[in-house]
């Protein structure tokens, strides 16, 4: 194939991978998107990707070595792999691909290096969750050991590599590698706590941080202390057993990273926190970022509330950077000096989806591409300069997009209208809004007069002009999927999830050709670069080539879905998306057979995908929320020429009334220019004054410093010359005394020595005795062990000779015993033999007899084999007989099983029932005794229901009076309303007066304004006079033109406004007197109102007590009523059951 794609550019950032983020060095950082990790340079703008397994089914962790030359890759499948990559090689170079042994793993959460980048340590998933130590060069596991299912970090100690540290919900703990297995250190229990992150501070200190907003210092795996956040303080903790009762719940902290200050945690959403080590082996919190507010969002607080998934900083511990659960990255400069309060980060690269994309387009004349998200915005990206452009959040979500051919205006349909929109300078603006609800596919044509969207089954034309609908475009039977334009914009060929393509003409509405299939849904079409054919993809794995209402050409797939189909511009090639997220380059004329070059592309399905129309990039989107940018080179690497020639437009829209505004801020911010230029000119003048003086005064100062400097070095000089001489005295003293005590010193130590001389002789006379007499004594001790020797000697001579001859009495004795056993033997098998033919002769009698009987024997089986087969036919109506009975008795077993457990039943039954007879008899003598009773209080109990129904009917009578009196009171309210009602509208047409009252008060201001303007400028211009100070006819001349400025206008504004301030004082004073006079009234009109409603108020207030206490008391006697039921209703089964 002549034509293949590269990998260019990726806009996205893939979420649900651990340690997403990492520094390779100050400019460059590591980050996964799609199914790839991408090497991004900071200041180049540039990216290099590092593709994933073809097989795997996405990536869960990062891990980046101490030494920023090796990445780790931990990627899920059938068996999970570790795979490690070497970054010093220009295409990430694999160096090594590890597992877990023999063990099956469909995936690691979490990965972490050693310190030296020699080792290697991975958590695998499932319910038997289990720590691997791998020395990865050699792709050797050293260890494993079960940590459990619930781990989500692991890390190694920086400063010894054999300490290792787990962390999770309800798991901490630290282990060591020695003697070639995984051990347990001493930890803390842990109950109920959910630890999110944890650190290695220093060699035997950890901080980890837990979902309830605590963070726990540990040493040597005991927890120390507690860090307080909210007081900024830490605190010792004295316990074994952390849990989390008796603390309230506080922001969760999702990350930490140490560095060499102290730590970065993150506290809550949007938040991140430095501690730095105070003296007093503590922490204090030094600086505190926070994710800024998203100015292009409708929701106040979406960009601030995203949680920080990942943190990590350069080499240098001059950046920090962060991920966030909504795949945005941000950065922060700790070199920074803190000059707010407040510090914020800053788009590490720019804004990125955080959900699936849902809409792709591209124009002519601008090298702009336009994506549409579920996470409700629309972003416009270059694809040339590799920014995004512009981008918005709206209320809803955003299904389809479609730029206009110009890049002037976009077509964004939501879930309840389609829009067109103006693509402003610094926003999108809605132009006109119509009812297509849920638009999943919107096109422009190629001339831009005209756009297609699908309504459900129906597609509708629109004019661009006249906003008109031109056609319905009806015959789908299900929703469509895809819709494109041919180049002359006179055709139109869409396809839907009912299994038809069709082609329509757009001039007069009717269906052209059409290809239905209802055993496939297809998901995309789109024209050959010829217009004569239309390339169909779906659900039956193949793409298709139609052509007149047939299929011309079908290229098989294997078990991937197509969900996404490209045509080149120049025809060469057909590109494809998959199910699996990858991308398929297909050339063109389609082949017979399965040829194609597979790309890594997304970790999800491809939603959308385009080339540009100069045939450089292939554009892609997925479900990943990620753009992918292809450039489409040949096999030789160089880009196509394309046979367009297309020139790049750069005119922007922009309303008037934001040029107005912003010419007006550029004349102010001019004026504003203007005066701090004169301002400061004037400063710099009364500046440099003052500091002349003050050099001068500083010099006179100097001068005087030094003439004293020098006084004091002639008298230092005169008094180091004394000094001198002093010293060389002392000097010749000293080396007379020490001359002396040398002599004193050599005349002692000599007699010294000769003592000692002495007292060596004597040693050494002495040792030579003691060596004669240590020689005497180890002779004496030679004799006597040779004398020991020779004894052992001859005693065991003799102990030899004994045990010789009971050896030879031994053999003699064996020798005799085996002789009488071959004997024995002999006899034994001369016996058998003897035995043996008694009985052959024995048997060949008993053979001859046997075969005179088998003679006679098989003609009688003759006549019994007749016999046999009559009796047979009796056996089996027998046996199906016996098998009946075996079913009727099998049946009747279980039947008399059942009824001997029901008579076990009954029996049990009987006893209990026996028990409960002689308690029923005693109850029965109890309850008589207690129905006397009972038959007493039943009277007294009728006497007092009868009582209490007159009373409830009395209170009953009371209540509907209250409620009568409750109606009328609420009349009133309803006429005090009715005034109220007229009360503001009379207030309404007092603030219409004031609003105009308003109006006159800002057009008088704008005038104060320009006055202050001409003031300011006669301020200058007086200014520049006074510099002609000097010069009388320049003064007088700068005087007059000042004059000739500003006088007849001043004179023009004295006379113009004179009349009209009459007119508006008169006015005025007119409606003060009406404003005051309605004011009076409103306010006679509250007072009344509120006196009235303070009486309603009360009487409702002792209405409603006095309702509440009958309510109370009707309660007290219904639930007296019900017990007195009970009580009868008891009585009444006692007596049925006596």
């Amino acid at each position: 194939m002549a034509t293949v794609v590269q990998s260019h550019f990726i806009f996205g950032l893939r979420t649900g991978v651990r340690n997403n983020l990492c520094f390779v060095d100050e400019q460059t950082v590591v980050f996964p998107g799609g199914n790839s990790c991408v090497c991004f340079n900071t200041v180049q703008r540039c990216q290099r990707f590092i593709p994933g397994s073809e097989n795997s089914q996405g990536m869960r962790a990062l891990a980046i070595s101490a030494n920023q030359r090796y990445l780790a890759v931990a990627e899920c499948g059938g068996n999970a792999t570790v795979t490690v990559f070497d970054l010093q090689h220009e295409q990430g170079r694999k160096r090594k691909v590890l597992t877990a042994g023999d063990v099956l793993v469909r995936e690691f959460v979490c990965v972490a290096f050693s310190p030296d980048s020699k080792y290697l340590i991975g958590q695998t998933g499932g319910p038997d969750g289990t720590l691997v130590f791998w020395l990865w060069e050699k792709q050797k596991v050293l260890a494993t050991v079960k940590t459990g299912n619930s781990v989500t970090q692991v890390s190694v100690s920086p400063h010894d590599k054999t300490r290792l540290c787990v962390s999770g919900s309800g798991v901490f703990k630290l282990l060591r590698y020695s003697e070639g297995a995984l051990k347990q250190s001493r930890t803390a229990k842990v109950e109920a706590v959910n630890f999110l992150c944890h650190a290695w501070v220093t060699e035997e200190r950890v901080i980890a941080g837990t979902d309830a907003g605590r963070l726990l210092v540990f040493e040597s795996g005991n927890l120390r202390r507690e860090i307080d956040v909210a007081t900024e303080a830490a605190q010792p903790v004295d316990m074994k057993k952390i849990t989390d009762t008796g603390v309230g719940e506080g922001p969760r902290i999702t990350a930490i990273l140490s560095y060499s200050k102290g730590f970065a945690c993150s506290l809550g959403p949007g938040t991140v926190c430095l501690f730095e080590k105070s003296e007093e082996d503590g922490y204090r919190r030094s600086r505190e970022i926070r994710i800024p507010a998203d100015p292009c969002s409708n929701e106040l607080t979406s960009a601030e509330c995203q949680e920080i998934h990942t943190m990590c900083i350069s080499p240098a511990e001059e950046t920090l950077a962060v991920s966030t659960d909504r795949g945005q990255l941000y950065s922060f400069s700790l070199s920074s000096v803190k000059l707010n309060k407040e510090e914020h980060f800053e788009f590490l690269s720019q804004s990125f989806h955080s959900q699936s994309i849902t809409g792709l387009s591209v124009c002519i004349r601008k090298p702009l591409v336009a994506t549409s998200s579920l996470d409700h915005s629309v972003r416009i990206w270059n694809y040339e300069t590799k920014l995004l452009e512009l981008y918005k959040e709206f209320q809803e979500e955003a299904h389809s997009v479609a730029l206009h051919p110009t890049g002037l205006f976009i077509l964004v349909g939501f879930s309840d209208k389609l829009r067109l929109m103006n693509l402003l300078i610094d926003d999108i603006r809605t132009i006109k809004e119509f009812t297509v609800r849920c638009c999943r596919e919107c096109a422009f044509s190629h001339g831009g007069h005209m756009f297609a969207a699908d309504n459900g089954n129906v597609i509708h034309l629109y004019s661009v002009t006249s906003f008109e609908n031109i056609l319905n475009l009806k015959g789908h039977n299900g929703k469509v999927r895809g819709i494109e334009w041919s180049l002359d914009d006179t055709r139109l060929v869409s396809c839907g999830m009912d299994g038809a393509v069709y082609e329509w003409n757009t001039q007069t509405g009717k269906r052209e050709s059409e290809s239905v299939l209802k055993s496939c849904s297809y998901t995309d079409v789109a024209f050959s670069s010829d217009c004569r054919t239309m390339l169909a993809v779906g659900t039956d794995l193949t793409l298709k080539e139609i052509q007149d209402c047939q299929v011309l050409r079908e290229v098989p797939a294997d078990d991937v879905a197509h969900t996404a189909v490209a045509v080149s511009h120049s025809g060469r090639v057909v590109f494809t998306g998959t199910s699996s997220g990858t991308v398929r380059a297909i050339k063109y004329p389609l082949p017979i057979q399965k040829e194609w070059i597979t790309y890594q592309a997304h970790c999800g399905p491809v939603t959308k995908m385009v080339t540009t129309f100069d045939d450089q990039f292939l554009l892609t989107v997925s479900e990943d929320g990620c753009l992918l940018m292809w450039k489409v080179i040949d096999k030789e690497g160089r880009g196509l020429k394309s046979n367009r020639q297309i020139i790049h437009t750069e005119e922007i829209l922009i309303t008037k009334s934001d040029l107005e505004e912003k010419t007006q801020n550029m004349l102010e911010l001019k004026m504003r220019l203007n005066e701090l230029q004169m301002e400061n000119e004037y400063q710099l003048c009364l500046k440099d004054m003052n500091y002349k003086e003050k050099m001068k005064e500083l010099s006179d100062k100097f001068t005087q410093q030094i003439e004293s400097l020098n006084t004091m070095l002639q008298a230092m000089k005169a008094e180091m010359d004394k000094q001198a001489g002093e010293h060389q005295e002392s000097c010749a003293e000293a080396t007379v005394k020490h001359s002396m005590e040398l002599k004193d010193l050599e005349v002692s130590y000599s007699q010294k020595l000769i003592v000692e001389y002495e007292r060596n002789q004597d040693l050494q006379q002495e040792s030579q005795r003691m060596q004669e007499e240590y020689e005497k004594q180890l002779r004496a001790a030679e004799e006597s062990k040779m004398q020991s020797l020779e004894q052992l000697m001859q005693l065991s001579e003799a102990k030899l000779q004994e045990k010789t001859q009971l050896l030879g009495q031994c053999q003699e004795d064996a020798q005799q015993q085996v002789r009488e056993f071959k004997e024995m033997m002999r006899q034994v098998e001369e016996d058998e033999e003897s035995k043996i033919h008694d009985i052959q002769i024995h048997y060949e009698q008993k053979l001859h007899t046997e075969k005179e009987t088998n003679t006679n024997l098989k003609g009688e089986t003759g006549v019994m084999t007749q016999k046999f087969h009559s009796l047979q036919r009796q056996v089996d109506d027998r046996c199906t007989d016996i098998k009946q009975l075996k079913q009727e008795r099998q049946r009747l077993l279980g039947l008399v099983r059942s009824l001997e457990s029901d008579i076990e039943d009954l029996k049990r039954q009987i006893s209990g029932h026996e028990k409960t007879n002689q308690d029923k008899d005693q109850t029965i003598s109890s309850s008589k005794k207690k129905n006397q009773e009972l038959e007493k209080l039943k009277f007294v109990l009728d006497f007092q229901l009868s009582e209490l129904k007159k009373q409830t009917e009395t209170q009953q009578d009371q209540i509907n009076e209250k409620k009568e009196h409750i109606h009328q009171l609420e009349e009133q309210l309803l006429l005090k309303d009715k005034s109220n009602t007229q009360l503001t509208l009379s207030v309404s047409e007092l603030g219409l007066r004031l609003r105009t009252r308003n109006q006159e008060m800002h057009k008088e201001m704008l005038k104060v304004k320009d006055l202050e303007t001409h003031l300011q400028r006669l301020k200058s211009d007086l200014h520049e006079c006074v510099s002609f100070i000097q010069d009388p006819r320049k003064l007088k001349e700068s005087v007059q033109t000042i004059y000739a400025r500003y006088v007849p206008l001043t004179d023009e504004v004295k006379r113009s406004s004179a009349d009209e301030d009459v007119q508006r004082t008169v006015g005025r004073d007119r409606q003060e007197k009406t404003v005051n006079g309605l004011r009076t009234r409103l306010a006679r009109s509250a007072e009344e109102h509120e006196r009235a409603y303070v009486k309603i108020m009360r009487e409702k207030g002792t209405l409603m007590t006095e309702i509440n206490e009958l309510r109370k008391e009707l309660h007290m006697a219904r639930t007296q009523l019900r017990d007195q039921t009970a009580q009868l209703a008891a009585l009444n089964r006692s007596d049925r059951f006596l």
